[in-house]
C-alpha cells in the first residue's frame, strides 16, 4: 500500500458530480485525484451500461485531458495499461459485493482495498514495464502477475 492518505467520499451525489464532471469535461483539474479516478471509473461500470469502459474510457481521459489544458503524450496524460488495470479491478470489486451497495460505500470500500492502492499495478508489472512508451499508448500484458489476480 501506498503512503498517502485515502480521501473518502461522504455521499453518492459527490461520486455521481465527478462522473458527470469528467463526461462534460467540466470537473476541475484539481479535482482529478485518485480518488476520482476510481469513483468516476466506478460509477461509470456500475451505472453506465452506455458506457463500455474498456473501448471507451481512452477518449473520455484523454479528452477531459485536454479540456483541463493537460497533454496525452509519451510521458503524461493518459495511461492505456494503468487503466485497463484499474478497470479490471473495478469489475473484481462490484462483482464482490451485492448491487444494491450504495455507491458511496462500494467507493470507499474499493479505495481501502489493495484494489483501490495507487500503486496496484506494479502488482501485476515491472516499473519498467509499466512506465514504458507502449503501455502509455496502448495496453500491454502484465509481466509479473496475471491480471486474472485482481
Amino acid at each position: 500500500m501506498s503512503e498517502f492518505e485515502v480521501r473518502l467520499f461522504q455521499d453518492d451525489a459527490a461520486i455521481v458530480a465527478i462522473g458527470e464532471g469528467l463526461l462534460a469535461r467540466t470537473l476541475p483539474r484539481e479535482e482529478w485525484t485518485h480518488e476520482a479516478h476510481l469513483a468516476a471509473c466506478t460509477w461509470i461500470v456500475r451505472d453506465r451500461p452506455d458506457i463500455a469502459p474498456e473501448r471507451d474510457m481512452a477518449a473520455i481521459i484523454s479528452g477531459y485531458n485536454e479540456a483541463v489544458g493537460g497533454v496525452n503524450d509519451d510521458h503524461q496524460g493518459y495511461h492505456e495499461t494503468i487503466t485497463q488495470v484499474y478497470i479490471a479491478g473495478v469489475k473484481a470489486h462490484l462483482s464482490e459485493i451485492p448491487e444494491q451497495t450504495p455507491l458511496r460505500e462500494a467507493v470507499n470500500n474499493l479505495l481501502l482495498s489493495r484494489r483501490g492502492c495507487r500503486d496496484l499495478a506494479l502488482n501485476f508489472y515491472s516499473k519498467e514495464l509499466l512506465l514504458s512508451v507502449p503501455a502509455r499508448r496502448g495496453f500491454v500484458e502484465p509481466d509479473r502477475a496475471s491480471l486474472s489476480e485482481i
